[in-house]
Formats: C-alpha cells, structure tokens, sequence
C-alpha cells in the first residue's frame, strides 16, 4: 500500500500521541508539524521531524492528504478550515471546538466544501465498545432502561502547576468525562437533557475537582455518571480497558447497561441475563465476549486514510462531535443554574449560528 502523507499541527501531549503512532505504522508518512512552542520544536527536531512554526507556512511547504489537529480547542475551527479550503481531511482532536456555535460553523465548511471531518474521540474504534454497541443494536438487552458510569482517578498536585488546569473548562468534565459521555452516545444515541452537580470543596480551584449527571436519553435511557480527578479509586476507562499504557491496568469494571432482556458490563463484555423466564429468583446466565487488543490511535488513524480516500464515512463526524459537545456542555450549564438542561436536536436551521 502506497504511503499516506499525514501532517500534525500541535506537538502538546496528544499530538506527540498521533505523531508517535505516524511515525510506527508503515502505511503513513509525516511530512511535518506544526509547532510555536519551543518545547515543541525541541521534541520534533529531535526525532528529526520537520517542523514549522505555523500552520501556513507547514500547508505551503507541504502537500498532506489528511492533517491531525491537535491545538487548543477555540483555534479549531479556524486551522481546519485553512486545511479544508486546500481539500485537505481533518482529524480534529476532542473536543471538537470549545462551542456549539463553533462546532454548527465546521459543519457548514464540511457542508460547502465536500472535505470529510473526523473527530478524536479515539474509544469509537475500541473493539469492545463496537462489540457493545452491536449487543445493544442486536436487542441483546432488549430496551436499554439505565447506564452507570464512574470516571473516578487521582491527578497528583503537579498536574495543576500549568495555570489552566485550575480553570474553568480545564477540569474532568470537558477533558476527561466528555469520553464517556461521547461513549454513551455512541450507544445510545442522542441525549434529551441533563442534570448536573459540580464541586471544587478538595482542592479549592475554580475548575470542579468531582461531579455527578443524570443523562436522559431520547430512547428512554437514563444515564448516571459519576467524575473525579482526586479519588483513589480503579473504576475509570482508561485504568480497566487498556488502552494506553502508561496507566496499570486494573481488573475491574466502569460502564454498566442494563436493560428489559439482559444487562451489560465494560469493559469486559459480560453479558447477564436469564435463559428462560425472567424472574429475580432464578438464576442468571454470564456470556461473556473476547475481542482483539488494538491501538486505538493507529485504528483511528486507519479509519482517518479510508475516511480521507473517501471509501468510509467517518465514525464521529462533524456532527457527532457537536452531539458529544452539547451533552458535556449542557451538564456544565446545568450544574452553573442547577436547572434540567434540554438538548435540541442539530437542525439546518442552527447551522452556522
């Protein structure tokens, strides 16, 4: 298979993730990066990357087929349509831009221009979270009544010294919990409202250290979610899933469906339910699947090539960017004013607001 030229713009934590994968993966060449910070430029020309100091003059030397964005999230929309405008694809890193007027914007360039927009909500390509979401589309559970989901880690106190994360909008709603709840929409569907509590009472900053949510779903669903970057604790995705290694991996569970006809845990893909009649004095039945371990960044980055070549559509778009980001931002609303927070559905009529 012929190289696929790939562009990063953005050398910060996740992008360094994308850049490291590009460089492993033979199917994909990195033409260059974008990078302003000294840090940045450090880091690429040390793996003799070429580097440039914006993403102009990085477009201009170079002729990427697709561009990973991974900049801070309001200059999102701005640097992909630069990209776009060139007919280049995007993968933009989650979430997809810091507002919904923002986000309705990309989808009107994607719209205008025809050039295909992924978004980096890399779990979508986790095997075991498409083995769910085929159990629950099969009528596995049968009508999905509840969800429980517990995003509960520790960040050590040197993690806070870089000022934004003390922020608001640099806590574990929008940076960490915003993959689950993308997550549950990508089972469920589409989220109807949300009601939400937020605290700082451990640390004191003005970003929440811990968080609750009810989700209510347009399928009926309800959804509980639980969040906190300063609990001892295993139950979080990406300590039980092993995705990425620098966490130990832990043997236990995070994400619980239950429904009419059975009931689901994550991320082992135990399946409970009754062989025959359904009744709490019988005893219940445990199937449980086995899917392969993959790297979840170098299958999104697969998906990105057949998404940019045109022979797949992407399996969070534009639009299901703005669902994952409405939802999040509606749970921040409602935990601000203490009120259910409702969520319209994405109509022409709000495009480019």
């Amino acid at each position: 298979m012929q190289k696929f030229p790939l562009a990063v713009i953005g050398a910060g934590v996740i992008g360094r993730t994308h850049i490291e994968r590009i460089l492993k993966t033979p199917e994909f060449t990195l033409v260059g990066v974008a990078e302003p910070g000294e840090a940045g430029r450090h880091w690429c020309a040390e793996r003799s990357i070429p580097v440039f100091e914006n993403h102009q003059s990085l477009l201009e030397a170079t002729r990427p087929q697709g561009l990973v964005i991974a900049t801070p999230n309001a200059t999102h929309v701005e640097v992909a349509a630069d990209c776009m405008a060139r007919g280049i694809a995007v993968l933009i890193e989650k979430p997809v831009t810091d507002t919904l007027a923002a986000a309705e914007r990309l989808i009107q360039i994607e719209q205008d221009t025809g050039v295909p927009v992924l978004v980096g909500h890399h779990r979508r390509h986790n095997p075991i979270l498409q083995r769910a979401r085929q159990i629950v589309a099969d009528g596995r559970l049968g009508q999905v009544l509840s969800a429980n989901v517990m995003a509960n880690f520790y960040k050590p106190s040197a993690y806070f010294d870089v000022a934004w994360r003390r922020q608001a909008g640099g806590g574990p709603v929008l940076i960490n919990l915003i993959h689950d709840i993308d997550m549950l929409v990508f089972l469920l569907g589409d989220v109807r409202a949300v009601h939400g509590c937020l605290s700082s009472a451990v640390r004191g900053f003005e970003v929440e250290d811990t968080g609750s949510a009810l989700f209510e779903f347009a399928s009926g669903t309800q959804a509980v979610m639980t969040v906190s970057d300063t609990a001892v604790s295993p139950w979080c995705w990406d300590f039980c899933a092993g995705e990425q290694s620098q966490y130990p991996r832990q043997n236990v569970q995070s994400h619980f469906l239950s429904g009419t006809q059975g009931s689901l845990s994550l991320p082992d893909l135990a399946l409970w339910r009754y062989e025959g009649e359904r009744h709490w004095h019988h005893e219940m039945m445990r199937e449980q699947s086995r899917v392969h371990e993959v790297d979840v960044y170098v299958q999104q980055l697969q998906h990105f090539r057949a998404v940019a070549e045109r022979r797949e559509q992407p399996i969070c778009s534009a639009l299901d960017g703005w669902r994952t980001l409405q939802a999040t931002l509606a749970l921040l609303q409602a935990a601000r004013n203490g009120q259910r927070q409702t969520c319209p559905t994405f109509t022409a009529s709000r495009k480019h607001t």
